[in-house]
């Protein structure tokens, strides 16, 4: 397949629908979307009902371009990762993978132009975030949530905020940052360097202030990237977990049991910020992003040290602290309905904890004039406690 029967296909598929993020080749399935989180099939000329293992290959093999590493990594590995361009339209983050001896692929669409915390409509306190002079700053939420979109925007304040040197290690480049008042040096995976370790050891000599790791993928990049949070570099970096809880779980369950002490030690001293996030359906079409936030205090200290006990849990930690600007996804969701964003069902769906959603609502609603219960017509039982005549007429 030629170079340009591809772009044709992908702007093809771009140009479907709005609000593309993702392209999705799968055999037995037409050429799809996804659009506002639904995938929605593309129509082409001629029509193609359902791919065959023949067409899909043929779309992979274009897209790796006779790369041999990327083929070897494929055929070892059973999938790799890519960046792909569109000349003038778009970018993309690739994955090619083998399923039932077929091959799928899924690209994710990259943004061009890098969003600003203010546009992107985060919290102020980002921009506190990016004042950080070091330590860990984690990024984490499940894949699409928009991790990536959230670290670019915190990474472009630090371009206007601050004269340094950032050295960012990914897979592959997603938003390539313009040097404003900041040096840029973004190195890809596979192009630039073989794995993250070794390219988070080798960017500890290149004398950086801030360091961005795509991902924290094993034990030994964790421990170089505490490594450098130790000795003043400010870390910026993505997990897969849905809260903080679960961030600090992961991490320790990378190591033996033997070092969590230690490392606990460790973590309760670089962590600066975890910041989960979360794309739930906008009223009307589209996502929001639901936040949950936290920050580094004794409190969150004492919590990393001993882990979570009976009232001593990052749940109640962020919920006492909404004066800091912390706040957990069930603050958020509750936020976000009251802004008329989600509506009361997506916010029920989406809570961690339904009876204080609820609550929050309710509160809402009342505020709004609303009801907040569908019970009619009360009234109090008058015959309650009265004796019945009929026992009367029994004792006699």
């Amino acid at each position: 397949m030629k170079s340009t029967d591809l772009d044709y296909i992908l702007t093809t598929m771009l140009e479907s629908q709005a609000n593309v993020s993702d392209l999705n080749v799968t055999v037995g399935k037409p050429l799809q979307v996804e659009s506002s989180g639904e995938l929605v099939e593309v129509p082409m000329s001629p029509p193609i009902k359902k791919l065959t293992p023949f067409q899909s290959e043929m779309l992979a093999m274009a897209i790796i371009n006779s790369d041999r590493r990327l083929t070897e990594i494929l055929l070892r590995e059973g999938s790799c990762d890519c960046s792909y361009q569109v000349a003038g339209k778009a970018r993309f983050r690739v994955n090619i993978f083998s399923q039932r001896s077929n091959y799928s692929i899924v690209l994710r669409r990259l943004a061009t132009r890098i969003a600003t915390i203010e546009e992107l409509k985060l919290p102020s306190l980002f921009l506190e975030v990016a004042k950080e002079k070091n330590g860990f700053v984690l990024v984490t939420g499940a894949t699409g949530s928009g991790k990536s979109t959230t670290l670019a925007a915190m990474l472009d304040a630090v371009n206007q905020l601050k004269s340094v040197h950032v050295v960012t290690l990914e897979d592959p480049v997603e938003f390539v940052h313009p040097h404003k008042k900041a040096t840029f040096n973004q190195r890809e995976l596979g192009a630039d360097f073989d794995n993250f370790s070794s390219g988070l050891r080798a960017a500890l000599r290149q004398a950086p202030k801030v360091i961005l790791v795509g991902e924290m993928r094993d034990r030994e990049t964790v421990e170089i990237g505490m490594s450098a949070a130790e000795t003043g570099h400010l870390v910026m970096s993505t997990l897969h977990t849905v809260d903080a809880g679960q961030t600090i779980s992961r991490i320790v369950g990378m190591f033996d049991k033997d070092e969590e002490k230690l490392l606990r030690i460790r973590l309760a001293e670089t962590i600066r910020w975890i910041i989960c996030q979360r794309l739930v359906p906008r009223v009307g079409g589209g996502r929001v992003a639901v936040l949950e936030i936290m920050g580094s205090s004794l409190r969150t200290k004492d919590v990393i040290l001993n882990g979570e006990q009976e009232g001593k849990t990052f749940y109640d930690i962020l919920t006492a602290s909404e004066a800091f600007g912390w706040r957990t996804f069930d603050m958020s969701l509750v936020e976000a309905f009251g802004q008329g964003l989600i509506s009361e069902e997506t916010a029920l769906a989406y809570a961690s904890r339904k009876a204080s959603v609820g609550r929050g609502l309710d509160t809402i609603k009342s505020k709004r004039g609303e009801k907040t219960s569908d019970i009619e017509s009360l009234s109090l039982d008058q015959s309650y406690g009265a004796e019945d005549p009929h026992d009367k007429k029994k004792r006699r």
